[in-house]
């Protein structure tokens, strides 16, 4: 397919969040004619934040596709540079554990800001036009019809040439695929929530060590702490639903924090805390694999309306954004023509997101309980030491997954090879012989 070609095709992309918006530049910088159609009312003009997220961590793969567009400078010098996990013990000590090796890092960055950032470049190009509360009601695959509901309760119908679903991990156009034979889909919430707290900025700087993510590890709970711009932290308590249900009161709340986050009480404040826990109730956390991630040359899914992951790896925006990057390399090595495109993307992209999935469910005990663990530390020390003496022989789970763009599939396949005689390895066999890694792995 020539540029001339690309310039008398429509996309629509449906949903206007960070894939989604990321998806515009993308599609604009090939010549296409790009409409993306988001259901919420424009972010960048919104006087209320939408909803609760936990804090991004940006890495390596979001960050080449950022570059492929020309907005990772933009949107690095917007982030917090942290180097390592900093691990609160209940007797308030604490400890780091880095990421890998010297000068590697990833980057805390707020959401919100990053979607402004996203939208207004893609607002830019003279191909694109964005269009807000808009909802989807139906899409014909086959004809290319979207159904729109617009702000005025009317419909608005509109034609395509591709469908690029971005909507979500409940996304309409998913529901599409469902039509499909041969088509698998499945998730699962886990049996943990999360509650965002925050920890104001002390004397007019940051509380604590700001170049790190902060963890209250506890075996079967934890709380996490991210770095913002503006010298606060935002706090995450990630807690099965039955736990938060026993915190009925203030008082309760209170000593729950003083006796298993003690030095985090005076950072949040008393009143603070006995308040905020109770503004908005904990979110449900949810997992969704499918596949294949396309039908024919008119439809395909990205981001959380492929491959919805849970957040303890760190990885759901980053893998969102590969999407995008991994399919414009397929553009151009098979010419713009979207019939072996598509393909292609689900053939690379479903092993990859599903072992992400997968990872991030296993990285969830890691984080809550294996930290604690000297074993574990003692191994963590020993795998960046033998990565930095034998860099292109060992290298670390989590180098390969969150510093490089070796495809997590095969970076899961290494990291058995590495491990074929360690306790990682069975546990990893645990977690990817179910849809339910958790419940598997919290047997080992």
């Amino acid at each position: 397919m020539d540029s001339s070609n690309t310039q008398r095709k429509k996309v629509a992309i449906i949903g206007g969040g960070l894939v989604g918006s990321l998806n515009a530049s993308f599609f604009a910088r090939r010549g296409f004619q790009v409409e993306m159609y988001e259901a919420r009312s424009d972010i960048r003009s919104s006087s209320v934040t939408r909803g609760r997220s936990i804090n991004l961590a940006l890495s390596h793969r979001g960050r080449e596709a950022l570059k492929a567009v020309g907005m990772e400078d933009q949107i690095v010098s917007k982030g917090i540079p942290m180097k390592g996990r900093r691990i609160h013990t209940r007797s308030g000590k604490r400890y780091t554990i880095f990421y890998g090796i010297k000068n590697q890092y990833i980057l805390s960055i707020d959401r919100a800001n990053l979607n402004k950032g996203l939208l207004t470049a893609a607002e830019k190009y003279p191909n694109v036009k964005l269009y807000f509360e808009h909802k989807l009601l139906h899409c014909n695959v086959d004809s290319g019809l979207l159904t729109f509901s617009g702000s005025d309760q009317m419909t608005k119908e509109v034609t395509c040439d591709l469908i690029v679903g971005c909507d979500g991990a409940f996304s309409t156009v998913r529901k599409q695929f469902m039509r499909q034979t041969r088509f698998d889909y499945s998730q699962v919430y886990i049996p943990h929530g999360y509650l965002e707290l925050k920890i104001p900025p002390k004397n007019g700087d940051f509380a604590m060590e700001p170049n790190y993510l902060h963890i209250w590890p506890r075996n079967t709970f934890m709380m996490i702490a991210l770095p913002n711009l503006d010298k606060s932290f935002t706090c995450t308590l990630f807690m099965p639903f039955d736990d938060f249900e026993k915190l009925a009161t203030g008082e309760q709340v209170l000593n729950f924090f003083k006796t298993y986050f003690p030095d985090s009480v005076p950072l949040i404040g008393e009143h603070e805390l006995m308040q905020d826990y109770f503004v908005l109730p904990a979110q449900a956390m949810v997992s969704v694999k499918c596949s294949s991630y396309h039908i024919g040359s008119q439809c395909v899914l990205m981001g959380d309306a492929a491959h919805a992951v849970v957040p303890f790896y760190g990885q759901g925006m980053n893998a969102g954004f590969e999407d995008c990057l991994v399919f414009d390399e397929l553009m151009d090595q098979f010419q713009n023509d979207l019939c072996i495109c598509l393909s292609m993307f689900s053939k690379l992209r479903v092993p990859d997101d599903h072992a992400i999935s997968d990872l991030a469910m296993y990285n969830y005990i890691e984080m809550r309980e294996r930290v604690n663990s000297r074993w574990f530390i003692f191994r963590k020390h020993i795998d960046n030491w033998l990565h930095a003496l034998l860099p292109s022989i060992i290298i670390p789970l989590y180098t390969m997954v969150t510093f490089s763009r070796i495809r997590y599939h095969e970076a899961v396949q290494r990291w058995k090879w590495q491990n074929k005689d360690g306790e990682h390895d069975q546990t990893h066999s645990r977690t990817t012989t179910t849809y339910n890694p958790l419940a598997r792995i919290c047997e080992s």
